[in-house]
């Protein structure tokens, strides 16, 4: 996939076939999108073409933004939309004045000058343009003078879908990785740098591995303990088809003032302070919860333990 930043040094392709949208997890119901923009690309002879924003669009425009949490960096769409067999992608940094373009100036701009549109394909009830006022009516009525074809994703078939990335953000919130994953059609993932604590875990038995993620603005699944599978260098760490229990919180046991994310990966004892991991989470297991004292705490991460170690068998 040719990755581009910017539309000031693109050339208009032969017969570009074009989605545009935040893609933000490119889950299943954008996937349903992607798929058929690679499939008319593929019978039309053409390349698959998607526009994307960095930042989000709501950090920008939204008063209400600064508690928005995306379900995945501009690095990890890139990889995603790539795995999803797209040509081409335009990363558009999205501005203040960007956001005041008109949908005609889009049209003419981007679309028509900068990327070559032959066919537009979009989901349904898509917007663009200022104040999102340009859709899929609007451009069918000027196709022909536009010069492209417009195929809108038909309402049933995203609604059969019923998937949306808020959904998403909502049962991550809540600890329902479950559906969280289901909805994305693959494992929801944090990933980040190992970095020193305090090391208490390691006096007690349960050493741990503290993430710090690569962009805050990544979203942190709720407080609690989760069974995970750990990745480093591409593979698996711990047992075999294992990886380990996530504690997600302030540690209130141990009087905790910071929220941590701390990984115990079972039959591992390599250092890895400073190398990258990725957290791949696979089930909720319980809350975080104050316990009375460090023998109590014990007691129960040997049951969490267990837990997650039955439940990775199984999935």
């Amino acid at each position: 996939m040719n990755v581009h930043h910017g539309i000031d040094s693109l050339t208009p392709l032969p017969h570009a076939v074009v989605t545009s949208g935040t893609f933000d997890g490119v889950h299943r119901g954008h996937q349903k999108i992607l798929n058929r923009l690679t499939e008319v690309a593929r019978i039309e002879g053409g390349e698959s073409v998607v526009l994307t924003y960095w930042p989000h669009p709501r950090t920008v425009v939204s008063n209400d933004s600064q508690n928005l949490r995306l379900l995945s960096t501009l690095e990890e769409k890139i990889t995603l939309l790539d795995q999803a067999g797209v040509d081409h992608l335009v990363v558009i940094p999205f501005t203040r004045s960007f956001s005041q373009l008109s949908s005609e100036e889009f049209i003419q701009l981007v679309l028509i000058e900068k990327i070559g549109t032959k066919k537009l394909v979009i989901g349904y009830d898509h917007r663009f343009g200022r104040d999102r006022e340009g859709g899929f009516d609007y451009i069918q009525t000027h196709q022909a003078e536009y010069g492209f074809e417009v195929e809108e994703i038909p309402r049933q078939d995203i609604e059969a879908v019923g998937i949306s990335s808020s959904k998403i953000r909502t049962a991550l919130a809540e600890g329902n990785v479950r559906a969280a994953n289901l909805f994305l059609g693959r494992t929801y993932n944090l990933t980040g740098t190992v970095v020193k604590g305090r090391q208490l875990g390691r006096t007690i038995g349960f050493p741990t591995a503290n993430l710090q993620v690569d962009d805050a603005i990544k979203l942190i699944p709720a407080n609690g303990v989760y069974a995970v599978d750990v990745l480093y260098n591409g593979q698996r760490l711990g047992a075999p088809t294992l990886g380990g229990m996530t504690n997600i919180g302030f540690r209130p046991t141990v009087a905790g003032e910071n929220q941590t994310i701390e990984t115990y990966i079972f039959n591992f004892d390599q250092d890895i302070y400073g190398e990258h991991i990725t957290l791949q989470f696979r089930e909720y297991i319980r809350p975080e919860q104050k316990f009375n004292g460090l023998p109590a705490l014990v007691e129960q991460l040997k049951n969490d333990e267990q837990k997650a170690r039955e439940l990775l068998a199984m999935l």
